[in-house]
């Protein structure tokens, strides 16, 4: 696989019949990818038992009586599940009007990655990005273990945007990557062939 074929930037939708529960209708946002492998965090899952302000108190960034001063779009935010890897580290996907040298990882020219407390602590304030998204785990891949995938049938892939990326409505994300595509959800088999 050449450079240009390489998927950071863009987003992986899971076909019908992934075969693993972790990743049905999961919409993935790629953050690196390489011939080492691949990383990526789910966009359209939250985690149900944590919300945002809550991981801010359990992590000593803000005390309870706190969360009243807390940015009305911190307040309503949602953790989301990033992926089954190492999922008790965060990570924020975030626009690029947030970096932090050393610490952020710039994905092409409007995404950012950071997986430090200092993002969060920025956001609590009122200082962080413009937008962004906390999930606690990632999705990863061993070398040529996603290429093996969509090659499989197991993933599309399309374009990101910021309303894929950061758009609240979690629901509607993985049927809108497909419009995107032209593609039916509808259409989709959960089996492969080949001719």
């Amino acid at each position: 696989m050449n450079d240009t074929s390489y998927l950071d930037g863009q987003m992986l939708l899971a076909m019908p019949g992934i075969g693993d529960p972790r990743f049905e209708r999961s919409l993935i946002y790629v953050c690196a990818h390489s011939e080492d492998g691949a990383m990526g965090i789910i966009v359209n899952r939250h985690a149900d038992d944590i919300s945002f302000p809550d991981l801010l108190e359990r992590l000593g960034i803000i005390t309870n009586g706190e969360q009243i001063d807390l940015p009305n779009n911190v307040q309503e935010m949602y953790v989301h599940v990033g992926g089954p890897v190492e999922t008790g580290r965060g990570f924020v996907l975030h626009s690029n009007d947030y970096f932090v040298a050393d610490s952020t990882l710039p994905i092409g020219s409007a995404i950012g990655l950071t997986a430090t407390l200092d993002v969060l602590r920025a956001i609590a304030e009122g200082d962080g990005p413009e937008q962004f998204l906390l999930a606690l785990g990632y999705s990863g891949w061993g070398p040529g273990q996603l290429e093996a995938e969509i090659l499989s049938n197991g993933w599309l892939h399309c374009e990101a945007s910021d309303d894929l990326i950061f758009s609240p409505d979690l629901d509607q994300k993985y049927d809108s990557a497909l419009a995107k595509l032209g593609v039916d959800p509808r259409l989709l088999s959960s089996n492969s062939g080949h001719a």
